[in-house]
This record gives C-alpha cells, structure tokens and sequence, in this order.
C-alpha cells in the first residue's frame, strides 16, 4: 500500500523533478500546503496572503523506497538552514517544510535529527502534522520534462539533479 509525505524545499519544479527519479516513487504533484486559505492559487501564495508553501506531493511504495529514504534525500538536496529562501527564490512560500500523516511522526523525528547532524547551522525545517493538499495548476506539473530547455531548469533544476544523481545513484530508475 502507498505512502504519502508532502515535502516543501524551494521551488516545487526541482523537487518534483528530483523524487520522480527515485526508485519507488509512484506519483509526485506539484502544490500548495502548509497554510490557512482554502484554495490557493501560485499568484495567491506569492502575495504572501495565504500561508501555504510551495510542496510536492510523493506518492511512494515503502517496500520499494522508505520514508526515511526519503527525507534524507530531502534535507540533502536543499538548505534547511535559510528562513523562507532557496537561492534566488525568498519568500515564506519557499520555507523548508515538511506535512506528514501522524504514523510518521516518529520516522521524521528522527529524519530531522539525523539532518541536524549533517547541517553546521541549526535546521529550521517546519514539521507540521498534514491537513490538506491544493495541487498547483496544470502548467507546474511535471515542469522540468515538459519544458528542459527552459532558463530556470537548465541553470537551476540540471545542476541539482546532476549532484543529486551522483550522491544518491543507488535510488535511481533505471
């Protein structure tokens, strides 16, 4: 049976782009969470007027791929240090954040931890319990295949997907 984490790193294109490489993954959507207004929209949450974080939703088979799996590559490929910014990208909509359902509490506890270890500044992460999940608009969807060529995904998303395969090659499709 599936599992369901909702992870916010930044920008939701290179998230998306990245756990849609790894073995087990069974689904990733690009959304909002983490806020207060109903049915947020990109234009709503970066005026800052609904709380919500850009996340991607990873659908994922913990036989083939574990939560903890997960959120290690999660704190590995973004800053969990910065307050609300991502390289170029600032904003609260683009803080570190991770929605979990309340039996994996324990397992992101202990992810935090671990990331803790590993970050000389403090880890600001946001661990919040998950209420609800707005996809983002068609267009977000799977960005980084649909548009390669694109500024922000070549100098920006290649690059981290380049590290991210030469640390984590183990997970990878084939």
């Amino acid at each position: 049976m599936a599992e369901t984490i909702v992870l916010g790193g930044g920008c939701f294109w290179c998230l998306d782009a990245l756990f849609r490489q790894i073995k087990g993954v069974q689904a990733v959507a690009c959304g909002y969470a983490g806020g207060t207004a109903p049915n947020p929209t990109y234009e709503s949450i970066h005026r800052e007027q609904t709380g919500h974080a850009e996340v991607v939703e990873v659908k994922f088979d913990p036989k083939t791929v574990s939560l903890a799996t997960l959120l290690d590559v999660f704190w590995a490929v973004h800053d969990p240090t910065t307050t609300n910014r991502q390289g170029n990208d600032v904003g609260p909509e683009y803080r570190s954040i991770v929605l979990y359902n309340p039996n994996q509490n324990d397992e992101v506890e202990k992810a935090y931890d671990r990331a803790q270890a590993n970050w000389d500044n403090r880890v600001i992460t946001e661990l919040k319990p998950f209420d609800v999940f707005y996809p983002a608009e068609d267009y977000h969807q799977d960005y980084f295949n649909k548009n390669p060529s694109q500024a922000y995904c070549q100098v920006i998303i290649n690059p981290k997907l380049a590290t991210f395969r030469k640390n984590f090659s183990a997970l990878l499709k084939s």
